[in-house]
């Protein structure tokens, strides 16, 4: 087994290094792709500082993942070299149950390999994005659109396709309002999805500060959530909840028209709590959705390619691994607009 260049971490409170990562061989299913840029997700800190589950040490985070193919094992067909290509949230599952079968490995009943923290089924740990180099299954692998700049693309293979999921199964399509709750990563890009959707939709917040985006990314308007509740019951067909924050519940269901969803793709750290009769005096529905199935990525991806959607990023270069600690403290102080992109050629 090779190695490739990295930025990994020791332990939940060690600070980024310069390291070298296992690189599996090229085999007869796999594609070796060059990484050119990787995304910084939220996740990535929660998993890296320990703070959803015990990690998997030394990590390389990183399921953002966008570079070029730089060579396919002779079965592979989807990719060729020199394509544009990338990786998600996940590099392998079952491929029996029926979840997997029906295209939903995200949803895989014996749980999916994810991109870094996890383990192949032999037992072998995965790295992530944080990299110069990923060798992965080609069916696991998507294709990038040409006409996307690619280091503005790599956060699409994450907070896009976890908004973008959503939205498709849930029907959004002209004729219909939807709320998009929180306009950060994940809210920029569920507010250009459902606009390029053709529905009519606005941002709720809980201060003004980012209304000018808003428009700028097609909302109709930007609403003040606590403002709302009674200027606005019956008039959302789907609201989207993209934020980490606890919620009035009951208050968001009463904005919802008659058979209206409530969203979830944020992760509140407390429970959440409802009054049952807020959902059935409306047949209302709180529901929530886990990034997306491989061929919905796909389309989530030609979607943008063909609607020209990317993510609002920051670059960053790598070249002190410090500036990865500093833009983690950044992102959970909401000090972003709207997503961090590691460029590769400086790990």
């Amino acid at each position: 087994m090779s190695t490739t260049q990295s930025l990994s971490v020791k332990s939940p409170t060690s600070k980024f290094e310069k390291s070298q990562m296992p690189l599996p061989a090229l085999g007869p299913d796999s594609v070796h792709i060059k990484i050119k840029y990787s995304g910084i997700c939220h996740s990535d800190i929660h998993q890296a500082r320990d703070e959803w589950f015990e990690g998997i040490f030394p990590m390389v985070p990183g399921h953002e993942i966008a570079g070029e193919v730089v060579a396919v094992g002779s079965n592979v067909t989807k990719l060729k070299v020199g394509d544009k290509a990338g990786v998600g949230t996940f590099v392998d599952s079952c491929r029996e149950c029926e979840y997997c079968l029906a295209g939903k490995e995200n949803y895989c009943l014996k749980g999916n390999v994810q991109t870094y923290n996890g383990r192949h089924y032999d037992g072998t740990p995965t790295y992530g994005g944080y990299a110069q180099d990923i060798v992965v299954d080609h069916k696991y692998t998507l294709k990038i659109p040409e006409n996307l700049d690619l280091a503005a693309a790599a956060p699409l293979l994450c907070a896009g396709v976890t908004v973008y999921s959503p939205l498709n199964h849930w029907g959004v399509k002209a004729g219909m309002r939807v709320g998009i709750l929180g306009l950060g990563g994940l809210g920029h890009m569920a507010v250009k999805f459902s606009v390029a959707m053709g529905a009519e939709t606005y941002v709720l917040g809980h201060t003004a500060s980012k209304a000018q985006d808003a428009k700028d990314f097609g909302a109709k308007e930007y609403l003040i959530t606590s403002e709302i509740a009674e200027t606005h019951k019956n008039f959302f067909d789907v609201i989207l909840n993209t934020t980490s924050a606890d919620l009035n519940v009951d208050s968001l269901l009463g904005m919802l028209r008659v058979g209206g969803s409530l969203v979830n793709v944020g992760l509140p750290g407390n429970s959440q709590n409802y009054n049952p009769f807020s959902l059935v005096t409306g047949l209302k529905s709180i529901a929530g959705a886990n990034t997306g199935g491989i061929q919905e990525t796909q389309d989530m991806l030609d979607f943008c390619g063909e609607h020209n959607i990317v993510s609002i990023i920051e670059l960053l270069d790598a070249t002190d691994p410090a500036t990865i600690d500093q833009a983690y403290s950044r992102v959970v102080g909401s000090d972003v607009r709207y997503r961090f992109v590691i460029d590769a050629s400086t790990i």
